[in-house]
């Protein structure tokens, strides 16, 4: 199994980075692990913490579009270049914690997506650089207020709420370029998204390229590459679970705010 980079909280409310081990336990890193953070003697016991999202970002840059199949459902044509937009750090949340409905929303839906985490600046990168900047990997969920993009014609409401995030469980640094996402509702085994990333239009590496070359890119901020096909509504009490192959699962559910 990948090595597990988390960031958990103390019951005494000290915010730790570490490697998750197989008994559940932490080991405390001295620092995050893309500024070299190194293994302490320190180690959580499982029963000592609980899990955060796995970074903490200056921002969040999300990518809509980047599936055809989604552009498609959409109404819409791929994108000739990246379409960019920014979501607050504000609206992350950690896994097994709740979405919060927003009461000027009468449509919230899920989009399941996998995500980069950046592990050093990066400006005006070529593809060969981007590359080496993706520090990681780990699982989003755009989570978005639908009527309220249709109605503002920008989307910084209908994706800004907070806990519009989800963000988890944890980092790995190694992914197949062929691993599938897959999103499920409620207790229903069938997923309502089923895709392999590689059929992303414009892959991470570009990505990160074209992003740094618009703004500057730093250690811990994360890049949103965009969902696939199955877009879908989600009702007060759902539970949403996204799986990617090599990362694990992020699951949440959904609440009245």
């Amino acid at each position: 199994m990948a090595q597990r980079y988390v960031r958990v909280q103390n019951r005494e409310g000290k915010i730790y980075y570490g490697l998750l081990q197989l008994s559940l336990n932490v080991q405390v890193l001295d620092a995050p692990p893309w500024l070299h953070g190194q293994p302490t003697e320190l180690v959580l016991e499982a029963d000592n913490y609980q899990i955060l999202a796995p970074c903490a970002p200056s921002k969040i840059i999300a990518v809509g579009k980047n599936y055809a199949d989604h552009a498609a459902e959409m109404g819409t044509l791929v994108p000739a270049e990246p379409l960019i937009f920014l979501k607050p750090p504000t609206s992350i949340i950690p896994s097994e914690t709740a979405i919060k409905y927003p009461p000027q929303s009468q449509r919230v839906d899920y989009e399941g997506e996998l995500a980069l985490v950046i592990g050093d600046r990066a400006c005006n990168c070529t593809l060969e650089e981007a590359q080496t900047k993706i520090w990681g990997y780990t699982i989003a969920n755009d989570v978005t207020a639908r009527d309220l993009q249709k109605k503002d014609g920008q989307w910084t409401r209908a994706k800004g709420f907070d806990s519009f995030c989800p963000l988890g469980p944890w980092i790995v640094r190694e992914l197949n370029p062929g691993a599938r996402l897959q999103t499920f509702v409620n207790d229903d085994s069938h997923p309502v998204q089923s895709a392999g990333i590689d059929q992303m239009v414009f892959p991470p590496d570009f990505l990160v390229s074209y992003i740094s070359q618009v703004m500057t890119l730093l250690p811990g901020d994360v890049v949103l590459t965009g969902t696939p096909e199955g877009i879908g509504q989600l009702q007060v009490g759902d539970r949403v679970r996204i799986e990617i192959e090599g990362i694990g699962r992020l699951e949440n559910t959904v609440v009245f705010r």
